[in-house]
């Protein structure tokens, strides 16, 4: 497999990655946007998720570690209103519905922009690319996106909220591992069936 990074007005984009249904392009936007390697890789211990609430495409307000608990879930940072990197981050999330090993485990998109995604514009996003049930997305609280992505990304006081990456939780809604950005769809596979495996 080939990739092309090119940079434009700061972001990177990883070119010419989807179609073939091999890997998922995106990338996060912003000062800091490339991924360091100190936040890539197995977290050691696993970290529980933060007590905060998110909304989900069916209108309800439910604690985030309910969202994630039960099944080993994959939750990505996204917006709808993002018109550059999120649709590739979407266009991997509904490729990746379509190649999850089992009924154990699951996908989220998780909107950082309280102020500007609803469940309605949550569901015509994920339409654009093709519902799953195992693809669900919420959106975040007021106030919350900022300590969810510095959680998720594993470091503090970065600039903004945007990144490219994916990450795993297992089914005690723990976090267990940070991919890089755009990591390639088997990867993505092979670390959720891993989890489900290990517990």
């Amino acid at each position: 497999m080939r990739r092309r990074l090119l940079t434009r007005t700061g972001l990177w984009v990883v070119a010419g990655l989807m179609g073939r249904g091999d890997a998922g392009a995106s990338a996060g936007a912003g000062a800091g946007a490339t991924v360091s390697a100190a936040s890539i890789g197995w977290v050691l211990p696993r970290l529980p998720v933060p007590a905060l609430h998110v909304t989900g495409a069916d209108g309800r307000r439910v604690p985030l570690s309910a969202v994630i608990a039960g099944k080993v879930t994959a939750p990505q940072l996204m917006f709808t209103g993002c018109g550059s990197t999120c649709p590739p981050q979407g266009a991997l999330f509904a490729a990746l519905s379509q190649r999850l090993p089992s009924s154990d485990l699951r996908l989220l998109s998780l909107s950082i922009d309280a102020l500007g995604d609803t469940p309605s514009t949550l569901a015509v996003w994920q339409s654009r690319f093709g519902r799953h049930p195992a693809w669900a997305a919420a959106v975040t609280d007021v106030g919350t996106a900022d300590r969810m992505a510095d959680f998720m990304k594993g470091r503090l006081g970065t600039s903004g909220t945007h990144t490219a990456q994916v990450f795993v939780f297992d089914r005690q809604a723990r976090l267990c591992y940070r991919t890089a950005d755009a990591p390639a769809i088997a990867e993505v596979v092979a670390l959720l069936a891993q989890v489900d495996r290990l517990g």
